[in-house]
């Protein structure tokens, strides 16, 4: 161990071979992690932040460093979740998507097919979140632009911005309603046969749009 290491060490600013930041991001890590499991289980009202941190084996002080409380948990663990999804829904998309029907079917198709296989986001992104109104409106108008950009990619231009991106709005709100009575229901629904279905709403609402 050379001298800064040992200084370092001392200062408490190296333990186990890792710095302070990297052990604050573990253990951030670890809080995020252990929400997502409780969250996407069982009711927001019933999960406490005691309970989140003996799940990621902290205590509340350094719960406390990193969230104000178990509403700005959520808040963070919802955005990274989100992040996720869209994500997952891009990385399926034609690089050059000829019609509208060619980007929303797999885009709805490969949405569905994740949320199915991961219940505890789906539960966190569609269910528990939206309990906070705030948040949930500004992730349907963050939705709306992420689906504006997919449309661009098809030259779409529109000559009433204003219309449009009500219309869009409104596109992901409908979509958002029906996904959550899926989740609600179990998923027991034929994937493919909602798919169909939201993909026409899609195709319906952008083409008045």
């Amino acid at each position: 161990m050379d001298e800064r290491t040992a200084i370092a060490t001392r200062r408490g600013e190296n333990y186990g071979g890792r710095s302070r930041q990297e052990r604050a991001t573990d253990r951030r890590d670890r809080i995020l992690t252990s929400a997502l499991q409780l969250f996407g289980t069982r009711d927001y009202d019933e999960v406490t932040v005691a309970e989140v941190c003996t799940g990621a084996r902290v205590s509340k002080r350094y719960f406390y460093e990193h969230f104000v409380d178990r509403e700005d948990l959520v808040r963070a663990l919802h955005k990274e979740q989100n992040e996720w999804l869209l994500a997952g829904v891009f990385s399926i998309m034609p690089e050059t998507p000829v019609t509208l029907d060619e980007m929303l079917r797999p885009a709805v198709h490969q949405l569905l097919t994740m949320l199915r296989a991961n219940p505890e986001r789906a539960q966190v992104i569609y269910i528990n979140a939206p309990r906070m109104e705030t948040r949930r409106r500004g992730v349907l108008r963050k939705d709306a632009q992420f689906l504006a950009g997919m449309l661009r990619q098809l030259g779409v231009d529109p000559q009433d911005q204003t219309r449009y991106e009500r219309m869009l709005l409104a596109l992901v709100a409908g979509l958002s309603e029906v996904i959550i009575d899926w989740l609600s229901r179990g998923m027991t629904d034929d994937l493919d046969q909602l798919a169909d279905h939201l993909a026409a709403y899609c195709q319906a609402v952008l083409v008045a749009a």
